[in-house]
């Protein structure tokens, strides 16, 4: 058993930190070329990539946006630990992708919108909702996506090289984190998407390989299976009773290759009705209206290309079924002794967490499993995942605090300040994540994408709801739409602090169970997923009655803000908040101060040339713009973004629904 609790070792070797270099040398090529190529000296251009983006770059970035390191560790760890069922939270995506294609797609870009709170702020007038909603994303960036990231990074890393202390392992973090924001930060989303792109096939290369590997060395799919089923008790060396349940620790569940689960309390870690119901409610926000996946549909250049991006993020959705969870279930088997431990105080001298060990599935898989050379290439596969979600939640973060925050606290911007302000924002929300990393891993979490999606289903459904109504429900209004946030807000928070502040023993721990009666029912008999339905729906019914009590909002207002008049060509009649005397309104109810001329200071000067903002950029800029449209011209010209071919349309929609065709019989499969 001693050798369960040694320190990693570095099982690296010089080829593998060739692939390595040569990884970082071609990705930072590709970075930087994109970066130059990019028209970042215009606002469009810096957070839209002015929307010239095709079906290729826009589907791999959807999908390079939401696998990050988190979901290599979280979603292996969570095979190892129960089976199938966390491949749900995947292949439910596959449709909801399809929703945002079909559905929200063509609403944000009728409206004409760079951010998620400013088609809320135009749907609803004021600007309460859009300031709430812009920092709770930032919010949730910081507490599950940046921080989750980068903890799973940080744990590969220090298994893979061996990294005894957190010295050696936030030096690594610190060095992804300045890559990717130097991306960001230089580029804006054209270089963000061209480096998903690449990193898309790097990492799906390097999964299908490790995923042959693992297969290869049980025996194959069925004996896999055969063999993960007769887990049914942890090695004796680390087996304990529950001293709460009577029950061994670590057991495999009888329903582990079943999607569908039973749905008592208690009964199972992912009940069926909670999969169906309340996933959807998470799923639709994540997908449909948070500014790291929606602002990737935007950079399209049509609704085709951006339709035929969501096809291809689709296919690739059903992927991580194979390449991440069967493979943790390959470690489980592999490598019991560690993977599985039960025991606390074993547990916390193998991966440093007393609730178990299953995070480290993957990571055990690609030290132990892979060949000599393509050690190095899995790494960089890793660092490949970390580094394109942290680059695409940068940009969107800054494209948040700069549109929707920023413009709060200073009147009339120029966008040479908006351009400055999104970049400088970005080392700020690095410093902040980096602070909050050591606190993540103090929480130990056993099963990394269980602490995510919970955190998302506590706060998320009440934005999920406000958004189904903004987009359906024209009679729905400002005053609603506010208190139905503010209600659901305070709801999800009350969960969210009694599930972390009042934690449950790990298993086998001989610590009593401290929790009063009433939240253990409160927490332990209303699964996360429930709650987050109830949420939904509890948020739909109050935002719906007080619309219908306070004052209606003028249809007038409304044109292309809604899905029934998305193909309006009227011109809208902006919010009375949005008209002020220096300003200019167009069609689509949008703020455009005029730009006052002044004489650039030599700092400024240098800043701006930096940043890409030279004269000769700011023309060229410019000049693509084109010349200004009048009211009409521009309210016909929202409406004509949204036609499609005949052909076209034709193809998108028959893929559409083969692609839902094959997802509902891996569903059927595996339910």
């Amino acid at each position: 058993m001693d050798d369960l609790m040694d320190p990693p070792a570095n099982n690296l070797e010089i080829v593998d930190f060739v692939v390595i270099g040569v990884y970082f040398i071609f990705v930072l090529a590709v970075g930087l070329y994109s970066s130059y190529r990019s028209k970042r000296s215009s606002v469009k251009g810096y957070f839209l990539a002015s929307r010239s983006m095709h079906w290729l770059p826009v589907g791999a970035s959807l999908f390079a946006s939401n696998i990050g390191s988190g979901h290599f560790i979280g979603l292996a760890g969570s095979g190892a630990a129960s089976g199938i069922g966390i491949a749900s939270f995947e292949l439910s995506a596959v449709f909801v992708i399809m929703v945002l294609g079909w559905v929200f797609v063509p609403v944000y870009m009728a409206a004409g919108v760079y951010t998620m709170p400013e088609y809320l702020r135009l749907r609803f007038g004021g600007q309460r909702i859009r300031v709430y909603l812009a920092v709770l994303a930032l919010v949730l960036y910081v507490f599950t996506k940046i921080s989750a990231d980068l903890y799973a990074g940080a744990l590969f890393i220090q298994l893979a090289l061996g990294f005894g202390g957190d010295t050696g392992l936030y030096g690594s973090i610190m060095i992804l984190l300045a890559i990717a924001a130097l991306f960001t930060i230089a580029g804006g989303l054209t270089a963000v998407m061209w480096t998903d792109f690449v990193q898309t096939i790097l990492m799906i290369i390097g999964a299908f390989i490790l995923m042959f590997l693992s297969f290869n060395k049980v025996g194959g799919y069925q004996e896999l299976i055969r063999k993960y089923m007769q887990e049914s008790e942890p090695s004796p060396n680390i087996t304990l009773r529950d001293i709460h349940t009577n029950q061994s620790c670590g057991l495999v569940p009888e329903d582990a290759m079943h999607l569908f689960r039973d749905f008592m309390p208690g009964k199972s870690d992912l009940p069926w009705t909670g999969v169906i119901f309340g996933l959807t409610v998470s799923s639709i926000w994540y997908w449909c209206s948070d500014q790291v996946i929606v602002q990737r549909a935007l950079a399209s250049k049509n609704m085709v290309n951006a339709k035929g991006g969501c096809i291809l993020a689709g296919y690739l959705k059903l992927l991580p079924l194979y390449l991440l969870v069967f493979p943790g279930m390959a470690a489980r088997v592999l490598y019991t002794d560690r993977v599985a431990c039960a025991n606390p105080e074993v547990c916390t001298k193998v991966c440093g967490s007393a609730s178990g060990c299953t995070n480290i599935a993957y990571a055990e898989l690609v030290i132990k499993l892979m060949p000599r050379g393509l050690s190095g290439m899995m790494l960089a596969v890793m660092m490949a995942a970390l580094m394109s979600s942290l680059t695409s939640i940068f940009n969107s973060s800054s494209t948040i605090f700069t549109i929707d925050i920023w413009t709060r606290l200073r009147n009339k911007p120029s966008d040479t300040e908006l351009l400055i302000v999104g970049r400088a924002s970005v080392l700020v929300l690095l410093v902040i994540s980096v602070l909050w990393v050591p606190i993540l891993n103090n929480l130990k979490a056993s099963q990394l994408f269980v602490y995510i999606q919970s955190v998302s289903g506590f706060l998320a459904p009440p934005v999920t709801a406000v958004y189904v109504l903004a987009l359906f429900v024209p009679r729905t209004n400002e005053p609603g739409a506010f208190w139905g946030l503010m209600i659901g807000l305070i709801l999800g928070l009350i969960r969210f602090v009694l599930e972390f502040a009042y934690t449950i023993p790990p298993c086998g721990s001989h610590e009593p169970d401290l929790r009063p009666m009433w939240i253990r029912r409160f927490v332990g008999d209303i699964h996360y997923l429930h709650y987050g339905c109830l949420l939904f729906i509890v948020t739909l019914a109050i935002t719906f009655v007080i619309s219908l009590m306070t004052k209606p909002i003028e249809k007038e207002k409304l044109y292309r803000l809604t899905y029934w008049s998305r193909h309006s060509t009227k011109v809208r009649k902006p919010m009375e908040e949005e008209v002020t005397p220096n300003s200019v309104v167009g069609a689509n109810g949008n703020h455009k101060e005029e730009p006052v001329q002044q004489e650039d200071s030599q700092f400024k000067k240098m800043l701006n040339c930096i940043c890409g903002l030279t004269e000769a950029a700011a023309a060229e800029a410019k000049a693509e713009e084109g010349p200004k449209l009048t009211p009409e011209e521009e309210a016909a010209s929202a409406a004509k973004f949204l036609d499609e071919s005949k052909f076209w349309s034709r193809f998108v929609n028959s893929n559409a629904v083969l692609l839902m065709t094959i997802a509902i019989f891996v569903w059927a499969f595996y339910a």
